[in-house]
């Protein structure tokens, strides 16, 4: 072949190496390919900016629903803040919004109003009290009965709402055909967080507070199961609890509780109106006995004179 030639195609071979090994240092390999995120994945929410904030979590966002316990965090800064309003109730301080953000909120304010709202919701369900906001402005906060208060008891200068637990116990009585084992009390009480071994943030002794405390005051009667060997317990309603709170006005507690109606629950729905029949019927009585003594007591003053 002509020098020349040869030379041409020397030339040729070189440009043409030069080429692939350009070609080569730019081709990714397989395991590049899958380690490399592509750029629609990236930028599927809508271009960098969006794969940047992905990355960067805002604080507007949601807050996670749980933590490494599966408790929602919400659950648990209600939590927080009840026994945060309780304990500034029992103080007899002012409950505010500029408090629960500062000692319990924190940095989660901006859900301030999701977590009162699962406060308070716990507040009604425990204790028959709700938290209602009295000032608007400077955003004050108090506590309002969603029950007829017949059991607030002042211990040591502190008042221990007790409402709930009494009213939950007087359910689960009349539920069960007006008297009730004590281990189906339980059941209930264990359910709600509640448990005879650990002493309750607002309650404390809840064994001693429905055994001793409730039924000195009345509102239960707490008895041996007649002929029970091993010797079990019973509560039924106490004469406290029968003057000042009726059937219908339990049920409509757990009404409440479950968001719906008392007549949701037909069979004892019957039952409380039977009840309220009978009451009305008994105050009737009672409002013609005390009108006909007064009248017998003025004709005979009359006749004295």
């Amino acid at each position: 072949m002509p020098r020349g030639q040869k030379s041409k195609l020397r030339a040729r071979e070189k440009r043409n190496k030069a080429k692939s090994e350009s070609r080569g240092e730019q081709a990714p390999t397989a395991a590049e390919e899958e380690e490399t995120p592509s750029s629609s994945s990236l930028n599927r929410g809508g271009g960098g900016s969006g794969a940047r904030a992905a990355e960067m979590p805002s604080t507007s966002q949601a807050l996670p629903n749980t933590d490494s316990s599966g408790v929602s965090i919400i659950d648990q800064k209600a939590i927080l803040l009840v026994q945060f309003i309780i304990r500034k109730y029992n103080m007899g301080e002012l409950i505010t919004k500029l408090d629960m953000i500062r000692f319990v909120i924190k940095k989660d304010k901006a859900h301030f109003n999701e977590i009162l709202k699962k406060a308070s919701e716990l507040m009604v369900l425990a204790f028959g009290i709700d938290v209602k906001e009295s000032d608007p402005i400077r955003h004050y906060y108090i506590l309002v009965s969603k029950l007829h208060p017949i059991c607030d008891a002042r211990l040591s200068g502190e008042i221990i709402p007790r409402n709930g637990l009494l009213m939950t116990i007087l359910c689960v009585i009349f539920m069960k055909g007006n008297c009730a084992n004590e281990e189906d009390v339980w059941k209930v009480l264990n359910a709600m967080g509640i448990h005879d071994e650990i002493n309750h943030f607002a309650y404390g002794n809840v064994k001693k507070v429905i055994t001793e405390d409730l039924v000195q005051e009345k509102y239960l009667e707490y008895q041996q199961v007649p002929d029970s060997d091993p010797p079990c317990y019973q509560f039924l309603w106490g004469p406290r609890a029968h003057i000042e709170t009726s059937k219908m006005r339990v049920l409509e507690f757990l009404a409440m509780t479950h968001n719906t109606t008392p007549s949701a629950f037909s069979s004892w729905y019957e039952d409380a109106l039977k009840d309220e029949e009978e009451r009305s019927q008994t105050r009737l009585a009672v409002i013609l006995l005390t009108s006909f003594l007064a009248l017998a007591r003025s004709n005979s003053f009359s006749h004295q004179q």
